[in-house]
């Protein structure tokens, strides 16, 4: 993927002209694979902060961010990194946000926004609350877009363009902060939504982490299956596997991550998802043609509307890139 420079002054990029003022003074971005790394690149672009400090801990993942000017600085100090921002962003997995709050709070200056990319926010807030000092506000968000790809080269500037973005900010929260971040959400391109946290982690568990699951166990069975079927499996992949292949290709720190700490909503509907798959199952059995053909009908409605909503392309392969990134 070409490196993402910021446009010269006054040019219009693929999200629209730079900002006539940065956002944020100071915007620190925790964690830099594909989210943290386009949020780098739509920042650059639109110059939604005066400077841009990207963080990671891995020593090779801020050599690359620096490689690809990510940013003005790039650090592993979570300490360093942090300091003095007026807006910082943790991309990293679920699991990780009560330690990395834990060091950074102390850091975090009066005023401070911290905010997040995580797909589960009711255990983010409850990891992260306890560490905050008095005077820091916490705006969670949850970027409803992202690819099978990982790392620093596979951001993007447009992966936030005419996706949602979550809001959950708990009760309390000062209404400038949530305007902030709804504010550098919106010029990277998203539409906004605010809901509970609870609510949140409810409808993402059906809508994105039970699909993963599904997939996940799907592909596992193939493979379990290749030795059976002496390589047919993938050697005579139609559609529909090869792209449940690209959803299980997904980070496996970050959807083990999810699945651990939004147990209680995907448990929830993987239960609702068992007593229709037995329906679907009798309908088979028992030949009852009409049952398929009324369901089958319903879900190709729901497509439809995925589509007329902007939230996917009916482009053959789905609109994807056949160039995409390894």
């Amino acid at each position: 993927m070409p490196e993402a420079d910021p446009p010269p002054s006054g040019k219009t990029s693929a999200l629209g002209p730079p900002l006539p003022e940065p956002i944020v003074g100071r915007l620190a971005i925790v964690g830099i694979g594909l989210i943290g790394s386009s949020i780098a690149r739509a920042a650059l672009e639109r110059r939604l902060a005066r400077t841009i400090v990207c963080v990671d801990q891995d020593p090779n993942v801020v050599e690359r961010a620096r490689a690809l000017a990510l940013g003005d600085i790039a650090t592993t100090s979570l300490t360093d990194g942090v300091a003095d921002a007026d807006l910082v962003i943790l991309c990293i997995p679920v699991g990780a946000f009560e330690s990395v709050a834990r060091e950074i709070g102390p850091h975090l200056k009066l005023g401070a926004i911290l905010s997040d990319t995580g797909s589960v926010k009711g255990s983010v807030i409850a990891q992260v609350t306890p560490h905050l000092p008095a005077g820091v506000h916490l705006v969670p968000a949850h970027p409803v877009a992202g690819t099978e790809y990982s790392g620093p080269d596979a951001g993007f500037t447009t992966l936030f363009r005419q996706r949602w973005c979550i809001l959950t900010p708990p009760d309390g929260t000062d209404a400038a902060a949530i305007a902030t971040v709804e504010a550098v959400w919106t010029a990277m391109g998203a539409e906004v939504e605010r809901m509970t946290a609870e609510h949140h982690d409810l409808v993402l568990a059906i809508t994105s982490h039970v699909p993963h699951l599904i997939a996940y166990n799907i592909v596992g069975t193939a493979a379990d299956l290749e030795t059976v079927t002496q390589g047919e499996v993938i050697k005579f992949s139609a559609g529909g596997f090869r792209d449940f292949t690209r959803i299980a290709a997904s980070d496996p720190t970050m959807w083990r991550d999810v699945f651990l700490h939004n147990r209680g909503a995907v448990l929830e509907m993987l239960g609702r998802l068992n007593e229709d798959i037995a329906i679907l199952a009798r309908a088979i059995r028992w030949g009852d043609g009409d049952a398929l053909f009324d369901l089958f009908t319903r879900t190709r409605a729901i497509r439809r509307g995925i589509v007329a909503e902007g939230q996917d392309a009916a482009e053959p392969d789905f609109g994807r890139r056949r160039d995409a990134p390894p």
